[in-house]
């Protein structure tokens, strides 16, 4: 048996003052005139000292055709790496690879068993009701392995009184199509909705090539000249259907049962690479993929006990294929992989409250997953069959207990323990300390500061992936600290203003790299200590303009270098004391909308300094990816007619016809058009 010590303490609850709009996102076409309020609340003892993003519910349903890849890259301060519209996004945070950062779906963990990180291409952002980022420490509060953070998505009961339907219609550049509709049912007790996303395009923009270039020739056949040849997007179609259904039972005497299933079908092109000289019929590159997540939920609340269950199920099957002409319109398989994940789920929660001083948390989830990854090369000269791959299960178990301890209103403290097992390893002990406490109550400043433990184990194809898999890895390990402060400030009827910087400093042990070995495949290794360090910054504000104008703008910035302090490999190492491959120095994102009346005008903006591509940080040939901004403006119209709400929106994206790439080689759009029109029926409500 273990045994813990628990020292507990807490944070405080101090009063911040914020102007809010309020109104349902899905009323799109409703104008509700509301007075300027102030809103005065108190810290909840559950956030202690947590260094953590939301973003708001308008941000997430601005526009059917943004997945959360979208919403991060203009919301938040993390690199979203992505190699064009339905083609992988992950992310890179504070730093970290994709796969130090844990992603949840009401609860349930939702990254790839196999690979670790999680595609948010593959998540509408109209499926997401809630979402928040919890930076660095504060993410061991909701699970173990975010070296970086994590991402927590939810959805909630629709609220409704009644019958309720929605349905937004997109056309777009490219011969992009997006449709949404969502059917809701709700009385006292009952609460369904059924939401339906389906995007398709054959994505074929164009581009210039500047890994290419064309001769201009004399009468002579002498070059006279060159340039950059003007290409469009080859094989890079899509069609992503979505389905989410949910069913709530609300007892009405604290007890709420929930169901939430979600299917994901999607086909995708995988586009050629600027540097393909062939033609887009000699290929066939082609991803197709079928998931479904599924959560039963109970949730009970008492005066000072909070207890929820939770049990899920997720299938997903992948399939890979790459084919090439061989002759005579003879397409050959040279890839073609098959695989299944399986994972069962189940999850305890309880929150016990002492008084207004104390909070008491447990927590309890297992993850069962079983995976069967195959790839099977055809030989298609004698008909042989040669199959690679592995089948392997593993348990996942993640516990943990906190307690909070506000003595008085103007400081506290948290502490959470947590341990993990994954297989049959188990984690040591993974302390994390939180300190909050009130500097100035007249700007409402308040100082943060965090210190954590934390482990992240290889992932299955880490350890068994065919060639190449290492099951000698180690888990990565790392500390990370947090110290920093918010502050929020307003004026009634005039302005409302919050913002917060901190800083970070991570030190990780035993990072996993992929690298190319003497017998032609790659393999993994632990190879790299990592120390990631930076600031980070946001701020909102919200003023109140003459002649019925309001406007909001959000900003965020972050400087986070990654370093390679570990010791060189070979004499020819030059990786150590550089920055890790395709992460940002700089970035930052800043959003303004402008309403007036029935009226909004919405400006998004995003920087991302060079990344390099090579550990060596050399830039020579394609080591570096050149910084990039890009612009995009909203306009939006909304009627209210006597039957329906309707809403005209018109959106410009890259708005200044940027050139860029996001990964190397990969092709990215210029300036693009969209157009919506979402109508909202009024039926008759009770």
């Amino acid at each position: 048996m273990k045994y813990f010590l628990l020292f507990i303490l807490l944070c405080p609850h101090s009063l911040l003052m914020s102007q809010e709009y309020i109104g349902d996102s899905c009323d799109i076409g409703r104008e509700y005139i509301i007075p300027e309020v102030t809103v005065l609340s108190k810290r909840t003892i559950n956030e202690i000292g947590i260094q953590q993003t939301k973003f708001d519910s308008t941000a997430l349903k601005e526009n059917i055709a943004l997945s959360m890849a979208d919403i991060l890259a203009f919301n938040s301060s993390v690199f979203v790496k992505n190699y064009g519209r339905a083609t992988l996004s992950t992310v890179a945070f504070r730093g970290t690879s994709p796969s130090h950062t844990q992603v949840t779906w009401n609860g349930m963990r939702i990254n790839n068993p196999m690979l670790g990180m999680t595609d948010f291409s593959t998540i509408p952002s109209y499926f997401i009701d809630d979402a928040s980022l919890l930076h660095g420490t504060s993410s061991v509060n909701d699970t173990g392995g975010g070296l970086g953070g994590s991402v927590k998505l939810s959805t909630r009961p629709a609220k409704e009184d009644g019958f309720g339907l929605q349905y937004v219609q997109g056309i777009g550049s490219f011969y992009t199509f997006d449709e949404f509709l969502r059917l809701t049912y709700g009385n006292e007790h009952w609460q369904l909705s059924t939401r339906a996303v389906m995007s398709s395009s054959p994505n074929e923009y164009k581009y210039r090539n500047r890994d290419k270039k064309q001769n201009v020739y004399d009468e002579n056949m002498n070059i006279v000249s060159q340039y950059y040849p003007v290409e469009r997007n080859r094989s890079g179609a899509f069609r992503d259907l979505h389905l989410l259904q949910e069913a709530y039972y609300n007892t009405a005497n604290g007890d709420r049962f929930g169901f939430n299933i979600w299917y994901i079908n999607s086909n995708r092109e995988l586009a050629m690479l600027t540097v393909d000289h062939g033609d887009e019929s000699d290929f066939d590159n082609r991803q197709r993929e079928e998931t479904l997540r599924s959560v039963l939920s109970w949730d009970r609340w008492r005066d000072n006990l909070k207890i929820a269950v939770k049990g899920g199920y997720i299938h997903s099957f992948v399939a890979y294929d790459y084919k090439r002409e061989i002759g005579n319109g003879v397409m050959a398989h040279m890839t073609r992989s098959r695989s299944k994940v399986n994972t069962f789920y189940g999850q305890f929660d309880g929150e016990y409250y002492l008084g207004d001083k104390w909070l008491f948390t447990a927590n309890l989830s297992a993850h069962q997953h079983v995976v069967e990854s195959k790839d099977k090369n055809i030989l298609e000269q004698n008909g042989d069959k040669a199959v690679v791959g592995y089948r392997k299960g593993r348990v996942e178990l993640s516990g943990s207990v906190s307690a909070k301890w506000r003595p008085v209103e103007l400081f506290g403290m948290s502490l959470v323990l947590r341990e993990e097992m994954f297989g049959t390893s188990w984690t040591p002990i993974i302390p994390a300390l939180f300190v909050d406490a009130v500097v100035s109550e007249r700007g409402n400043i308040i100082f943060k500061a965090s210190v954590s433990r934390n482990f992240r184990y290889p992932t299955l194809n880490d350890l068994y992936f065919l060639p190449g898999g290492n099951p000698n890895l180690k888990k990565e390990s790392g500390w990370t600290y947090d110290a920093g402060f918010s502050f929020g400030v307003a004026k009634d009827r005039v302005f409302s203003f919050t913002g917060s910087a901190n800083w970070f400093e991570s030190r990780i042990k035993d990072w996993i790299i992929w690298l190319p070995t003497t017998k032609g495949f790659f393999s993994p290794d632990n190879i790299n200590d990592v120390h990631a360090y930076g600031i980070e910054a946001q701020g909102n504000l919200s003023v109140v303009l003459p002649y019925d104008l309001r406007l909001g703008v959000n900003g965020n910035f972050s400087w986070t270098p990654s370093i390679n302090v570990g010791e060189p490999r070979t004499p020819a190492d030059k990786s150590v004391g550089k920055q890790l491959p395709y992460i940002p120095e700089y970035s930052s994102s800043l959003t303004g909308q402008l309403s007036w009346k029935s009226w909004s005008f919405l400006y998004k903006w995003c920087y991302y300094s060079e990344r390099f591509t090579m550990s060596s940080n050399d830039i020579s040939l394609t080591g570096r990816l050149t910084p990039y901004f890009m612009s995009n403006v909203t306009v939006e119209k909304r009627i209210a007619l006597k039957w329906s709400d309707i809403s005209l929106k018109g959106s410009v994206n890259n708005l200044f016809d940027e050139e860029y790439l996001s990964v190397l080689s990969r092709p990215m759009p210029g300036i693009n058009f969209e157009f919506f029109i979402g109508i909202t029926p009024k039926f008759k409500k009770r």
